[in-house]
């Protein structure tokens, strides 16, 4: 019998739109890879204050992927994503 290994969601890719949801701050990763940018994005996330939304360009395509399942893990909240551009709200706690 095979262990259940949890599936984790990614949503579907949002389509840009002319407008972006309000940011509180920004930050151009650019091509940094995903070890490295959720350690930075996680410094990041914390300096915000609770509900305060961080606009991220990540170019690394692993970003799709990586970022819903990084505010999957941490309960923050994925509010829009258009690759490479990503609006996320810091959880209230």
């Amino acid at each position: 019998m095979r262990a259940h290994t949890p599936r984790t969601y990614i949503p579907p890719p949002m389509q840009p739109t002319d407008e972006e949801p309000h940011a509180d701050a920004h930050w151009d990763a650019g091509q940094t890879g995903c070890g490295e940018l959720v350690v930075d994005l996680r410094t990041r996330m914390r300096a915000l204050e609770p509900r305060q939304v961080l606009r991220l360009v990540a170019h690394d395509p692993g970003a799709r992927e990586d970022m819903p399942a990084w505010c999957g893990m941490t309960g923050h909240a994925l509010v829009h994503a258009a690759h490479p551009v990503y609006f996320l709200r810091r959880k209230d706690t």
